[in-house]
């Protein structure tokens, strides 16, 4: 099945880092497509110029922006380069610059909404820094309202074959190992390992019957996520389910922590995982301590990537 990823580039070691990320996790996979989406910030629009067209737009540009957009399309055609070196095909690979209308990050965020995409990249400029995640200082808005898709935010250059999956039985959970298995369909490569932890403050989700008997049927989730070995085994099987091999799957021992997300990163840490996949609660939801759990762990974790699935 055919997975197409939406990757914000802004010409920066950053966005190199994401897109060595994305070469090393599918190389040699043809069912990936990928949409390189460079949004060049730009002058504040008369109103009414929203309708004009991007060519007529262009004609009208100074010479120091007409400057950065010759750059932008030099950086495409590198980065192209980079990922048919780490072995993805020139058909896999498209690309596109444009002057943002709105804003960086709203454009980007609507591209995404609007695109038949499985999730969005990022290269993230630092810890604690969603904010400036592409070209300069983008407010947090890029995380805060991409609900409806997977974001996926790579920080430094990290290890794109081992993923840690925090498990429960809760449905934010379930979501997140089905978007990990679908993503990872025919990749021979990755390896995922399963961490449960009981946490005092935050992270115990309860199951929500409804949803995931809406999701995945009754029995399905009587068969899979019932007795003690159900919070493990439910998202085991929806990894195999979508083909994965059961030989690149492994349980960490959990324990008991105060709050999850720093036990969370040492875990990555310890088991040399460079992806942490997360689910995500929506976001008119209650959250514990004003955050979600997904929240603090992408504020805090470094030198690796961070998927929420909402």
């Amino acid at each position: 099945m055919e997975r197409n990823i939406l990757v914000a580039v802004d010409g920066s070691v950053f966005s190199f880092n994401a897109l060595h990320y994305l070469g090393q996790l599918f190389t040699g996979l043809e069912e990936i497509k990928v949409h390189l989406l460079y949004v060049l910030p730009s002058p504040p629009q008369p109103i009414g110029s929203e309708w004009v067209e991007e060519g007529d737009r262009l004609l009208s540009l100074s010479p120091a922006l007409r400057a950065l957009l010759a750059g932008a399309k030099r950086f495409m055609e590198e980065a192209t380069l980079q990922l048919g070196r780490q072995g993805m095909a020139e058909g896999q690979v498209s690309s596109s610059v444009q002057l943002a209308r709105v804003g960086v990050a709203a454009d980007i965020v609507a591209e995404a909404k609007k695109g038949f995409y499985d999730a969005l990249l990022i290269g993230r400029r630092g810890v604690g820094a969603i904010e400036e995640m592409i070209g300069g200082s983008v407010s947090s808005s890029a995380a805060d309202h991409c609900y409806e898709l997977p974001l996926w935010v790579v920080d430094g250059r990290v290890n794109a074959r081992k993923f840690l999956l925090p498990v429960d039985t809760s449905f934010n959970s379930l979501k997140a190992a089905d978007h990990l298995g679908f993503i990872l369909e025919g990749n021979p490569y990755a390896e995922v390992c399963l961490l449960h932890l009981s946490a005092l403050i935050g992270g115990n989700t309860p199951p929500d019957w409804t949803s995931l008997h809406a999701m995945w049927g009754k029995e399905w989730c009587s068969q899979h996520l019932g007795g003690e070995e159900g919070i493990f085994h439910g998202p085991e099987q929806i990894l195999l389910d979508h083909g994965f091999s059961p030989s690149r799957l492994c349980r960490l021992p959990g324990g008991h922590c105060l709050t999850p997300e720093h036990s969370i990163c040492r875990q990555a840490v310890l088991a040399e995982c460079g992806t942490i996949v997360l689910g995500r609660r929506c976001p008119y939801k209650k959250q514990g301590l004003l955050y979600g759990v997904s929240d603090k762990v992408l504020d805090i974790a470094s030198q690796m990537a961070i998927w929420v699935v909402g």
